[in-house]
This record gives structure tokens, C-alpha cells and sequence, in this order.
């Protein structure tokens, strides 16, 4: 009989040694590309199946095959949507996880938008311009509360398993085989952990969805959980390529990478867009290299050449973006590299234009931030 030792062995692929019927997993740190990279990049280079590229919205409702239309009674007031917010449900199946969305408590209750399923199916729970409760005590880019700035789209997915002797277990108790757990350590620290994999096409119906939902509404960025409640979620974590569906999404997969250079003394580069976020590196020196994954109005998401997965935000006054990128590797973020991302059709809503990062400044006088 395979042990799920095993299992957590073959999924993860770390170094690991036996001893008698012990499997000792090493801590070493390992790149997304590594854990990733073969099982992912297939679902995001080959064209969608079964007509999931005929995704659309009308009258705030999503259309298209496999999509379905449940009500919700744990909804807000209207929403005028400026993000979208991937987690997942940390359930046992797609139907127990609408059952818990759609059924009002005493305390506690919760909501999505969007629930997607292992093998593609969604199901809509609350037209997109009203308020769901999905994200809690939340942060963003000078906001709080992002249930009212956001649409909020579960994925069936068991999260975070846990070790029991050679097990990988979810919280339900159901253990896992090989080919449905995947070792990494989160962006966000906690070191080596098995996680519940997102299958292909479930991949694949995120991307089309962040899509149709950028093009329509005209959102501003596609987050993660992890990204607007950190410390206090871990959603959707590393087994989700989020950078590179985000890159797609907003259209900034181009291959030819946007270099940036700092042209201060010393620039800070942080975990959020914004100075009060904690220093993620120590500062970065004047002439560093970066790669330009996310820009916003004042702040970019970068990567910093040379520096394995060292990526974080820094003040556009800061950084000059380079006329003429020298020759050198393509530095991408972790999950970046775990999927590489193919030119292929986009949605066909018409996009509502969204604004550039600010034009960088030059600085030699005061400190950076």
C-alpha cells in the first residue's frame, strides 16, 4: 500500500532521506518554479475547453456554460467594484461550500460572489454590484474593508493541510494522495507546508473570470486574500499562481520585461504600496535593477534583478525606468516563474481604460521611503 508520506514526497518532489520507515522532508527553501512549473504551465498554454472562453455579464450576472445562479441571503448594500478578491473555501466540495454561503446564521455569516469548482462549474451567489462578505477586517492601498471595494470569488479548494505522522491532512480530516498536494512556503513566510493543489482547469476558469471582470468593470487590480489581510490569512497561498493570473488579467503579460532602475542613495523596498508596510530587504542601493511586475499610482510591485525571490513594493519618485533594458535573465516573481504565460485571446467585453503608474521622479536630495 503507497503511504501518504509518499504521496507528500512525490507531490512536493524536496530532497528527503529514509531511515527504516521514516521520510524526512528537507527545509530547504525551493523556488514556486520548482514546485510548480510542470503541472501548472500546460493549463495556461493551451486554449480554454468545452466553450470556457464564452464567459460574459449582463445585468450584473455572469453567462456562459457551466455557470449557474444560486441566491444568496448574506448580501450588503450596492457595490461599485474597484478589485477582485481570489480565496479559497477551505471546504469539503464545491455543494457544501455554496450550502455554507448561502445560509443565514445567527453570527457569523459569510459570502462570495463567485464560487468555482474543481472541474470548472461556477456558481454566482449575488449579482456583482451588491456587497458580499468575503473579506473580513481588510486593507488596501489606503482602504479598509474591502467587501465594499471588491468582488469576491471562492475556489473549492481544502487549503492548508496539516502532518499527522506521514499523512497530509485537511482540517476535515480527508487525507490527500501524491498528485493532490504541493510543498511550499508561503510568500508571506511559515516555511515548507503541504497545501491543496487547484487543479488545471479550475486555473484556467480563474484567469477567464479575473478577465471578463477587469474588462467590464474596469477593476484596478486582482488580489489574494493574503494580499489585503496579512498576518490573518493565507488565501489562496502558493499552490495558486496569483502573480502571473494577475499579470494576465490586467494585460501585463507582454514578454519583453519593463526594467526599472533606483535613482536615489538608498530605497526601501516594502510588503505593501504604502510606507507604513514593513521593509521586506534591507534598502536597495542607487543603480539596483528591478523588474516592474505591478505599477500602481504610486507605488510598483517589483522584482529585483539578481535577488532570488526578492520581490516587494517601492515609490515610483524613487525608481527610472530604463529606456533600453540591458541584456541580462528575465527575473520574474515566484509565481511568475511557476506558470509562464502564453499570448492568447482575451476576453472580448470592451475594458473600461485604467490609469498608469505615475511617471517616476528623480531624487537625489531627500530619503527615500
Amino acid at each position: 500500500m503507497r503511504s501518504s508520506a509518499r504521496a507528500c514526497h512525490r507531490a512536493s518532489r524536496p530532497t528527503c532521506s529514509r531511515s527504516g520507515q521514516q521520510l524526512r522532508f528537507s527545509n530547504r527553501r525551493r523556488s514556486a518554479s520548482d514546485r510548480l512549473a510542470p503541472r501548472l504551465a500546460p493549463c495556461l498554454h493551451r486554449q480554454p475547453k468545452g466553450g470556457f472562453h464564452m464567459l460574459g455579464i449582463q445585468n450584473h450576472r455572469l453567462t456562459g456554460p457551466d455557470v449557474s445562479f444560486r441566491a444568496t441571503p448574506n448580501v450588503g448594500g450596492a457595490l461599485r467594484p474597484r478589485y477582485v478578491v481570489l480565496h479559497y473555501t477551505a471546504g469539503r466540495t464545491l455543494e457544501s461550500s455554496v450550502e455554507s454561503l448561502c445560509t443565514k446564521k445567527p453570527q457569523g455569516n459569510a459570502s462570495a460572489h463567485i464560487v468555482l469548482g474543481r472541474d470548472g462549474r461556477i456558481v454566482q451567489l449575488a449579482p456583482f454590484n451588491a456587497v458580499t462578505w468575503h473579506a473580513g477586517v481588510s486593507q488596501w492601498n489606503g482602504l479598509d474593508g474591502l467587501n465594499h471595494h471588491a468582488i469576491g470569488i471562492e475556489m473549492d479548494n481544502a487549503g492548508l493541510l496539516h502532518r499527522e505522522g506521514e499523512r497530509c491532512v485537511s482540517w476535515f480530516g480527508k487525507t490527500y494522495p501524491d498528485n493532490e498536494v504541493v510543498m511550499a512556503e508561503h510568500r508571506h513566510g511559515g516555511g515548507v507546508r503541504p497545501w491543496h493543489h487547484f487543479t488545471e482547469v479550475q486555473i484556467e476558469r480563474a484567469l477567464q473570470l479575473c478577465e471578463v471582470l477587469v474588462a467590464h468593470y474596469g477593476l484596478q487590480d486582482v488580489l489574494g486574500h493574503e494580499d489585503i489581510a496579512r498576518g490573518r490569512k493565507v488565501d489562496p497561498g502558493p499552490a495558486f499562481p496569483l502573480a502571473a493570473v494577475r499579470s494576465r488579467a490586467l494585460g501585463r503579460g507582454a514578454d519583453v520585461s519593463v526594467r526599472l532602475v533606483v535613482n536615489a542613495a538608498s530605497l526601501n523596498i516594502r510588503s505593501g504600496p504604502a510606507a507604513e508596510f514593513p521593509k521586506v530587504a534591507p534598502a536597495l542601493k542607487r543603480g539596483a535593477e528591478l523588474v516592474l511586475l505591478e505599477p500602481q499610482d504610486r507605488w510598483s510591485r517589483v522584482a529585483v534583478v539578481g535577488a532570488t525571490d526578492l520581490e516587494g513594493w517601492v515609490c515610483n519618485d524613487f525608481v527610472t525606468r530604463q529606456a533600453t533594458p540591458r541584456a541580462g535573465p528575465t527575473v520574474l516573481s515566484r509565481t511568475q516563474r511557476a506558470v509562464p504565460l502564453p499570448t492568447r485571446s482575451r476576453a472580448t467585453t470592451a475594458a473600461t481604460p485604467r490609469k498608469r503608474a505615475a511617471p517616476a521622479k528623480k531624487s537625489t536630495t531627500r530619503a527615500a521611503r
